[in-house]
């Protein structure tokens, strides 16, 4: 199963990828950020609810501290993935993404605010260099340059420490519960929240647009069944593995923006991309070096 397990980790993280890339051609085509997130967060909590459904035993379903914490990880994956189209629509898919993938970056932060990790010279160091990553990848120093605005900057991080706090929520939740009740309870709270700044006429358009098929892959690649996979798989894969494996997402949403969507980034852009990506996956391996091979354990 390790192989089997690498390969869900993949398909999980080109799922994300590919997520970001429908969700451009959803903005472009006039959809607002907020009913795209709505979408793809709704369809990925059938997906969940489903599943709870075929595995039911160990939900944890009447344990108060599953439903708080898997709230926490619902206000955390609302705000990724709202922030992270946001963000797409104030720049490129490549940008927004790559801006997400910090997001371990902002848990070593939250650690070290919390006391829950040791700071230590290396991993300061590997912060500094995602951060002239930021500056090399956002030209943040001549934002109209880029074609990349301020909001659309400060979104892509909102992104990637609303990730965070989905990571953080979903880690404590994990003791009392199944991934697949965390999901179903997560997903749920992302709705609620999503339904109220969506724009309500657009929400009810969707269900007859001749864009449904487009909104329905988003929800299947970009919540459903990538989340399942990469739960599963995660589940027999070593984290420096998955960590490694995980730099599918930005690197599939970077060629989708450059292919597709006909997006263009500079060398300097491209430079900073290659140091975020490859310090944040260093930063990742060393991080899981030692740990247990997941947190996440779906029940049987």
């Amino acid at each position: 199963m390790v192989g089997a397990g690498t390969v869900f980790v993949a398909l999980a993280a080109f799922c994300w990828g590919l997520s970001g890339g429908i969700g451009g051609i959803l903005m472009a085509d006039g959809w607002d950020a907020f009913v795209v997130s709505f979408y793809r967060g709704a369809i990925g909590l059938l997906f969940v609810l489903v599943w709870l459904a075929l595995r039911p035993r160990g939900s944890g379903l009447a344990s108060r501290r599953l439903w708080f914490w898997s709230a926490i990880a619902g206000f955390g994956v609302a705000g990724n993935f709202a922030f992270y189209f946001i963000s797409i629509s104030q720049g490129s898919v490549a940008v927004a993404a790559t801006l997400m993938y910090c997001a371990p970056v902002f848990v070593y932060l939250i650690s070290f605010a919390l006391k829950l990790e040791s700071p230590s010279p290396l991993k300061w160091t590997a912060i500094a260099v995602v951060m002239i990553g930021i500056v090399l990848l956002t030209q943040i120093y001549d934002i109209g340059a880029s074609g990349v605005t301020f909001i659309g900057v400060i979104a892509g991080l909102l992104a990637g420490l609303s990730y965070a706090i989905f990571i953080f929520g979903f880690k404590y939740a994990a003791p009392h519960g199944s991934p697949q009740a965390i999901l179903s309870i997560a997903f749920a709270v992302l709705v609620i929240i999503l339904v109220w700044p969506g724009d309500a006429d657009q929400i009810a358009a969707v269900l007859s647009t001749a864009d449904w098929p487009l909104f329905a892959g988003l929800g299947v690649f970009g919540a459903g069944l990538s989340f399942v996979l990469y739960i599963i798989g995660l589940n027999h894969t070593a984290p420096s593995v998955a960590s490694i494996v995980a730099m599918v997402e930005p690197v599939t949403a970077s060629l989708f923006g450059v292919v597709v969507l006909n997006e263009h980034l500079a060398g300097s852009q491209i430079l900073g991309m290659g140091l975020i990506v490859v310090t944040v996956t260093a930063l990742s391996v060393y991080s899981s070096a030692g740990r247990p091979s997941s947190d996440l354990r779906p029940a049987d």
